[in-house]
């Protein structure tokens, strides 16, 4: 890493000790920005992918958004409700932000959408997925610029029934709404194509030893699908090949994300994810985003630093449409659901009108290329909404999806 790299990126880090005088209302003054992730825990791995991200582009920007010298506060979730939401009051209350992002967990995001809409705070999620906070239960405070749980496996389900040709498939994942919702999408499109699926297990949030859930898995099917990130994605993936179990595996995409790739090691490749980001994605702009996260620091993007570094992308243009302005909270969180990025690293990004991106998603499988893992794309769905093929109104008639919807059909038949 440079030289010129390291301070500015110190700096960064460091600022939300001492700094100037800032103004929330107004133009004016300096912009305190709230980052929450997970810098202890499971998760803390890829929450460095996050914070890395998001600071690139603030070094690249001459750490200014919208026109405003950015003062940047760190708040540690640790990946758990209480604590992402006692953070996220520290960070308010005491630190004096005037913007939340982040954070990581869907379960913190979800805590802290009351707190959200009781103190009128302009929140991004670069990463956060819960379904339900652009479907269902929606804040005027929060802008969502990643996706959700269930628009990358709902077409994940379209592939593997009409292109991998699988029939009956398990599912493995964790056991909250991110497993549940990942799993759900998949399940739902896979089974409306004509695929059985003969087995739904979960697992707590934190396994380490899969040996009693890997038993429960039937043999006799073409295929499983997996929801985990992190170090367990990492757990589950070397414990399944020691386990000697050989159906292929088709993922959630941040199972083999780039932030834990090459610690999973050979027992990632051949699996099959999507997402709506890869490393290894072949245009102009993901090469140059690349090149400079490479340049900075000395390894390749993953998809949650890409989610940050697009969420500050959409930060800085909202803010500049509203000259720097946070007076008027909503007024702000409109000006942000009016962004378009065409050339985001990841591809063409737009708001829907319930503040979800609509954006491709990557179908990509894992293969030793260059001496490294990468997630090699294999086929492209373009502009996928939150909806699938879906009307809203026909999508949001029906439950958010959960442990128990869409209901298996054919569970306790194998």
């Amino acid at each position: 890493m440079s030289v010129r790299w390291v301070v500015a990126l110190l700096l960064s880090l460091l600022i939300g000790a001492s700094g100037p005088a800032w103004s929330a209302s107004g133009a004016g003054g300096t912009l305190r920005v709230g980052v929450l992730i997970p810098e202890t825990g499971y998760l803390a791995a890829p929450a460095r992918f996050m914070r890395e991200g998001y600071m690139l582009y603030l070094a690249q920007h001459g750490n200014t958004l919208g026109g405003r010298d950015v003062q940047t506060f760190i708040g540690d979730s640790a990946g758990n409700p209480s604590t992402g939401l006692t953070q996220a009051r520290r960070l308010v209350e005491q630190d004096g932000v005037a913007i939340l992002f982040g954070p990581l967990s869907a379960a913190v995001g979800s805590a802290l959408v009351p707190y959200i809409g009781e103190h009128k705070v302009p929140a991004i999620y670069p990463i956060v997925s819960a379904d339900d906070l652009t479907q269902r239960r929606t804040s005027p405070y929060i802008v969502r610029t990643g996706w959700t749980s269930s628009q990358t496996t709902q077409p994940l389900g379209d592939y593997a029934y009409k292109t991998l040709h699988y029939r009956r498939v398990a599912t493995i994942a964790y056991d909250f709404e991110f497993g549940w919702q990942s799993i759900g999408g998949f399940v739902q499109t896979f089974q409306q194509d004509g695929g059985t699926v003969v087995k739904e297990t979960w697992t707590p949030q934190t396994t380490n030893d899969f040996s009693p859930y890997l038993s429960q898995i039937p043999r006799n099917v073409d295929a499983v699908m997996c929801s985990f990130s992190g170090s367990t994605a990492i757990n589950f993936f070397r414990q399944y090949k020691a386990f000697g179990l050989t159906m292929p595996l088709v993922c959630q995409g941040n199972a083999t994300d780039e932030s834990t790739l090459a610690a999973t090691g050979p027992a990632a490749i051949g699996v099959v994810t999507a997402l709506h980001y890869s490393a290894a994605l072949d245009t102009p702009a993901n090469k140059a985003f690349v090149a400079a996260y490479q340049k900075a620091y000395g390894h390749v993007p993953s998809y949650y630093a890409e989610g940050t570094y697009v969420g500050a992308m959409f930060l800085d243009r909202g803010l500049a449409a509203m000259h720097g302005d946070l007076s008027d909270p909503l007024a702000f969180t409109r000006a942000l659901r009016r962004v378009s990025i065409p050339d985001a690293p990841r591809g063409a990004v737009a708001l829907d009108s319930y503040g979800n991106p609509a954006e491709n998603v990557y179908i990509r499988r894992v293969e030793q290329t260059g001496g490294a893992l990468a997630n090699v794309v294999i086929h492209t769905y373009p502009g996928v909404s939150q909806f699938w093929t879906y009307r809203p109104q026909q999508f949001l008639a029906h439950p958010v999806y959960s442990r128990t919807y869409p209901p298996c059909n054919g569970c306790g038949t194998h």
